[in-house]
């Protein structure tokens, strides 16, 4: 295992790092400090690199980028209807970014941040260890919550990212990356990339995209992913209901042992298995290197967020985000790179 630190640049009056990690079979996994961003996420097949995510080539890329690429969001990943919630009998007000709501924890959340950094290393595993402590005077969620995010890459091609976190009064914590999937040969659409998830269900959502509190079977659906489809098929079938794309919560299994997603390419080089102890995913189709690709719906990119499922502080039955006060507590997402 080999570990590498670079200078990135500067964002803000700040020095980002960058730290690379490469494996014996030349599997790469790139870190930036700022937004504990996953830059890279590489592999070496025959001497060809293929890059499993979608990213952008210059720092500057990442500073407020639009699309929170490939970026860890916190405290709260998705949306808070009504940028607010009650907890322990107050009444928390968040800052409305999405107006009405509150989204990826606010305008100063996770993403936003240049985080400390150090890196370890044992014979087989090779992680960056970043932190940050977030205060209610940042981001107005209650208690100072000290977080650490520990990106480990494996000499068996596997990419584990573990939050861990402890606030000195009662918060909310349901953190995620916003990994954006390609594992095609040219990355240049979705139209060869299929997707497979572990549950049947997704959430009903408003045209806020706030979940209603019911959940639907995706069976026979452009939501059904129960066997492996391709992003076009569900989408020509989204498309006859007059939906334009995927951004939405799916319900699935948490499974350190079992995907709760895969994604593959139809010419059958690759795929990524994901694994996560929590029971939602959001998957959301964009195009973040082309904007007038963008704008004409034409996707390259397939972000999908593991998370307990979207304000879930407002539905008892999407399960618990409520951190108690020093109360320590662990998620984990994984990434299994799979070559065929």
């Amino acid at each position: 295992m080999e570990i590498t630190t670079s200078a990135a640049g500067m964002l803000h009056q700040q020095e980002v790092t960058k730290y690379l990690l490469t494996n014996r079979q030349g599997t790469r996994v790139a870190i930036l400090t700022w937004g504990a961003t996953l830059q890279e996420f590489s592999v070496d097949e025959d001497g060809q690199r293929h890059q499993l995510i979608v990213n952008l080539p210059n720092l500057a890329d990442y500073d407020h980028n639009p699309y929170y690429l490939c970026q860890t969001l916190g405290r709260v990943a998705g949306r808070i209807a009504g940028a607010q919630f009650d907890l322990d009998g107050q009444t928390i007000h968040l800052d409305a970014n999405e107006k009405p709501n509150a989204s990826h924890g606010g305008p100063h959340g996770f993403t936003f941040v240049n985080w400390d950094a150090t890196t370890t290393q044992t014979a087989d595993t090779a992680s960056v260890v970043l932190t940050h402590t977030a205060t209610p005077a940042d981001d107005k969620y209650p208690g100072n919550l000290k977080t650490t995010v520990t990106y480990t890459l494996t000499e068996e091609n596997r990419l584990d990212i573990t939050f861990d976190a402890q606030s000195d009064a009662a918060t909310l914590f349901n953190p995620t990356v916003h990994t954006y999937f390609n594992v095609t040969d040219d990355q240049h659409s979705l139209n060869e990339q299929w997707l497979k998830l572990s549950g049947t269900k997704r959430l009903v959502l408003d045209q806020a995209k706030i979940p209603t509190g019911e959940m639907a079977t995706t069976a026979n659906t452009g939501y059904d992913f129960s066997q492996p489809r391709t992003i076009k098929d569900g989408l020509d079938q989204l498309h006859q209901t007059g939906q334009v794309e995927y951004d939405d919560a799916f319900v699935v299994e948490p499974s350190k042992d079992t995907p709760i997603a895969t994604v593959g390419d139809t010419t059958g080089h690759r795929e990524v298995q994901v694994y996560s102890d929590r029971n939602g995913l959001v998957v959301f189709t964009a195009n973040p290197t082309d904007e007038k690709r963008a704008d004409q719906r034409d996707y390259n990119a397939l972000a999908m967020e593991a998370q307990t499922l979207p304000d879930a502080i407002h539905h008892a039955d999407f399960g618990d985000v409520i951190l108690p006060a020093n109360q320590p507590v662990t998620h984990l997402i994984s990434y299994q790179y799979i070559r065929k």
